[in-house]
């Protein structure tokens, strides 16, 4: 099967920019949201086995020189409309794009050439992003973090991406006007505890306190919310206030327009962007602070991805068209249908899918491969496939999932291996071919590595006899895989954190008389 193309593929837009009643607007988006996530049904013990033949949950607490011969960095990271997202089965984002770079950074630097170190991106709640580090649970954590005296005292940072930047109060346009900080006393305002902004504003409060003045009234929000959440939902005049960063405030006042920045107030400022690791990580923070030198804002490749996110609106615009997602659906309706009738996790076989073609039915490669699973006509027409018209994307996916259920049936069925490596295995042949990983396995076990395990096993002598394609096409749909699992459960938990601001379901804390969101 061919490499996918490394260029960006338009893939599944959608715009909703045309609707003018911002409510109705943000209503209509979590109503799709809603719609999205209803078709997604995973099997939760198969996806754990599957996520933990890399011991993802496991507990590791070492520095870069272990992280390089465990050939992968875990990187925590919320859910973002700007900095991490899924855009169709294309993950993109600010942050993503930076670690992406920092990737292609670190492999250089080691020279690793066919066994590279891969990131893995973990999607994380906000609240969880620094314990969970801390803890050994992730390598690095990222998603514009301010540096804090608070959360310095559980983690390290590196040096800053971003210098100069303010927390200011964004209102809806039912919000009393306010001119001055100290406007905000008896205001309420929407706050994620873990974030920034609370500690500012706790400390804001406490001056008030010593002046007399009445104090803000901070509701605590679901921590699975973002802030480009908060500002859709002022907005729409869902809620009265929240705090923002400055830059980000900039940038989606271009898209938003019903709400008002007030860049003159400030409840800090100068704040500074950095990425999160574990103390006592000298040699990763050395790396990381050599990568901050040629990608923080102000150099090359860093205005580059500032331009990309924080300036240029297009992307935005440009997201989930209504026919690429009616689209999009309909092809995830057949991984579905498929992956059910060959017993797999239909986000593998997306996984496969995206690393084959993008989900893109309209490719072909140089060979002959054709569409969506990029299988050769000769494949899909061998009696074991036997499906015919693969240029129809029901057919495609139809073979391409049927050939996958073969490959194991046929070669790795009856082998002493767990159902996780036969699936690794099965990977590995799609793109290789059966009888060659026949070949990688009989000669790891000659070098003494176990020819039924591919992780950190076959894959070597992979990279050894046919070179870096086979190990990283594997690794990349472990990675895609990952990824689209946790983003299907982080979005669960943000679809039901929405609901319960738009008022459908509310907790209340009775002793203190305000709404809060868990």
């Amino acid at each position: 099967m061919q490499k996918p193309n490394s260029t960006y593929d338009q893939g599944f837009k959608n715009k909703f920019i045309g609707i003018k009643n911002w409510k109705n607007r943000f209503l209509c988006l979590f109503c799709l949201i809603i719609c999205i996530f209803a078709l997604i049904v995973v099997d939760v013990a198969e996806a754990q086995s599957f996520l933990e033949s890399l011991k993802l949950d496991e507990k590791w607490t070492g520095d870069f020189d272990g992280m390089a011969k465990r050939r992968y960095i875990r990187a925590l990271i919320p859910y973002s409309k700007t900095f991490y997202f899924l855009d169709g089965a294309d993950q993109r984002g600010l942050e993503y794009d930076l670690l992406k770079e920092f990737e292609e950074y670190i492999n250089k630097k080691l020279n690793t050439k066919t066994l590279k170190i891969n990131v893995i991106f973990i999607p994380t709640a906000r609240d969880r992003l620094l314990p969970a580090l801390a803890e050994g649970l992730g390598d690095i954590a990222v998603g514009n973090l301010t540096i804090t005296p608070e959360r310095q005292k559980q983690v390290d940072f590196s040096d800053p991406y971003l210098k100069g930047i303010d927390e200011i109060p964004v209102t809806g346009q039912k919000t009393a006007s306010i001119k001055t900080l100290n406007d905000l006393a008896g205001k309420e305002i929407y706050v994620r505890a873990s974030s920034s902004y609370y500690e500012s504003l706790k400390r804001v409060n406490a001056e008030f306190k010593k002046a007399g003045k009445e104090a803000m009234k901070l509701v605590l929000a679901d921590e699975y919310l973002e802030d480009e959440d908060f500002l859709e939902m002022t907005n729409a005049n869902l809620i009265p206030m929240i705090i923002i960063d400055s830059h980000k405030g900039r940038f989606w006042s271009q898209i938003f327009n019903d709400m008002t920045l007030h860049p003159d107030i400030k409840v800090r400022s100068g704040g500074q962007i950095a990425w999160a690791l574990r103390k006592n990580c000298p040699k990763f923070k050395k790396v990381i602070n050599g990568f901050m030198k040629s990608h923080k804002k102000g150099t090359l490749m860093g205005n580059i991805l500032f331009k990309r996110y924080l300036k240029n609106t297009k992307w935005v615009s440009n997201s989930l068209a209504k026919e690429e997602l009616k689209r999009f659906k309909e092809t995830i309706g057949l991984f579905q249908k498929y992956s059910k009738t060959y017993d797999f996790d239909w986000l593998i076989v997306t996984a496969l899918a995206y690393q084959e073609s993008r989900i893109d039915q309209s490719k072909r490669s140089y060979l002959g491969a054709i569409g969506v699973m990029q299988l050769m006509p000769s494949t899909a027409a061998d009696k074991n496939v036997n499906i015919v018209n693969i240029e129809e994307i029901e057919n495609n996916i139809h073979a391409g999932v049927k050939y996958l259920r073969f490959i194991i049936d046929q070669y790795y069925e009856k082998e002493p291996m767990d159902k996780v490596n036969k699936v690794l295995f099965a990977f590995a042949s799609y793109n290789a071919g059966p009888a060659r990983v026949a070949r990688l396995r009989r000669e790891a076990r000659k070098m003494g590595l176990d020819p039924n395990v591919w992780f950190r096993n076959v894959e070597i002598v992979a990279a050894k006899r046919i070179g870096r394609e086979t190990v990283q096409y594997v690794s990349n749909i472990y990675k895609y895989y990952t990824a689209y699992r946790l983003i299907v459960e982080e979005g669960k938990l943000k679809t039901e954190a929405v609901k319960k601001i738009t008022g459908k379901e509310e907790s209340w804390e009775g002793n203190k008389g305000r709404v809060l969101i868990y």
